[in-house]
Order: structure tokens, then C-alpha cells, then sequence
């Protein structure tokens, strides 16, 4: 009869989260692991079969809670489609401006992972393609609104305009990353608004 588990696997899940964020996936060792979550590595391992699977639902875990952010902002019917995506990039800028730390910001879990992992696992890039197609989904749908409504004047299709804007988002990321401060990136930000609205 197995034992049952004696640990929270919410919080092994969060904290794991927050360790493969700060140092990525390849820098992060089981004992870096084990050390922040409290277990030893055969506890670890029973419970997620492996650093890979950990770090699988850790991003699953980032992933469904970004996603449903940014649902939350673009889907509020108290503001019109261009208020909709200006408060999206004020909250990136918001999330990255109060995760700063050295002088440097947090960034994004996704664009980290996309840009250490996607190329050579193909599990985990098919989980970040799904993620990059809901979240283009969710900018198209609010573009074509704002443009059927007239307040993003832009002569761009939406589809192009969703990429613009997803990049916009995973650029000021990067940015606040390399040490931007928050006036460059707000910067960037009233950049591809006005873009949206020449």
C-alpha cells in the first residue's frame, strides 16, 4: 500500500515554478529542487516521475493562470476593445515593473522556456504552440471588434495585428529583463497603441 503524501503538492508545484523561473530549465538540478521544496530526490521522483515532468506541470501550472488573465482583460465587456488591450499592456508593464529585482525584471516564464526548450523538446514546444494559439485567438477576436467598431483605426488584418501585439507583449518582457525601466517600457507599450491607432 502506497504511503500517502505528507507534502502540499500546490506549493512544491509553486515553488518549483518560481526556482525554473529565476534559472531557467537547464540550470535548475534536482538538488536545486529538492532543497526549495523540502523533499528528498526519491520523494521528488515518486511524485513526478522525473525533473522534466516537474517542470511540465510547472509551466501547465504558469500557462492556465496567464491565460486566463489576459481572458479576464480582453473579455471585460465594461471596457471597448482598444481599453481592452491598452490595460493588457499596462499590466504587463505593472507585473514587470513590480518584479524587478538588481535592476532587472522577472520576465516570462513562456518566452524564457520558448526560447531555451522549444527547439529541442517537442513536448514542451507543443504545449507553448497551444498556449501562443489561445492566446493569438483571444488578440484576434478583440482587434477584429475594435476594428468593426472603429477605435483601432489600423489598415492591418487582425491576425497580423495579434501577432504585433502578442510580440509587443513578449519584447516588453525581454526588455524590463535587460534592465529597461518602467518609463521605457510604458514607452514601448503607448508605442504599439498608437500603432493600433494611427
Amino acid at each position: 500500500m502506497a504511503r500517502p503524501r505528507t507534502f502540499d503538492e500546490d506549493q512544491v508545484l509553486a515553488t518549483a515554478m518560481d526556482l525554473f523561473w529565476a534559472y531557467g530549465y537547464e540550470a535548475t538540478s534536482t538538488r536545486d529542487l529538492c532543497n526549495a521544496v523540502g523533499l528528498d530526490r526519491s520523494s521528488l521522483y515518486n511524485a513526478f516521475t522525473s525533473k522534466h515532468e516537474l517542470f511540465r506541470r510547472t509551466l501547465t501550472r504558469y500557462v492556465e493562470a496567464t491565460a486566463a488573465n489576459q481572458a479576464r482583460i480582453l473579455e471585460d465587456p465594461e471596457r471597448s476593445p482598444v481599453e481592452r488591450i491598452r490595460e493588457l499592456l499596462a499590466e504587463i508593464v505593472e507585473m514587470e515593473s513590480a518584479s524587478y529585482r538588481d535592476g532587472r525584471g522577472r520576465g516570462c516564464l513562456t518566452v524564457n522556456t520558448t526560447v531555451e526548450l522549444a527547439g529541442r523538446d517537442p513536448e514542451i514546444a507543443l504545449l507553448l504552440d497551444r498556449d501562443l494559439a489561445r492566446r493569438l485567438d483571444s488578440l484576434r477576436a478583440v482587434i477584429a471588434a475594435g476594428l468593426t467598431a472603429g477605435d483601432i483605426t489600423s489598415t492591418r488584418r487582425p491576425e497580423a495585428l495579434a501577432r504585433f501585439v502578442n510580440a509587443v507583449i513578449a519584447g516588453i518582457r525581454v526588455a524590463a529583463q535587460g534592465g529597461a525601466d518602467r518609463l521605457a517600457l510604458e514607452s514601448i507599450a503607448e508605442t504599439a497603441m498608437g500603432a493600433l491607432t494611427p
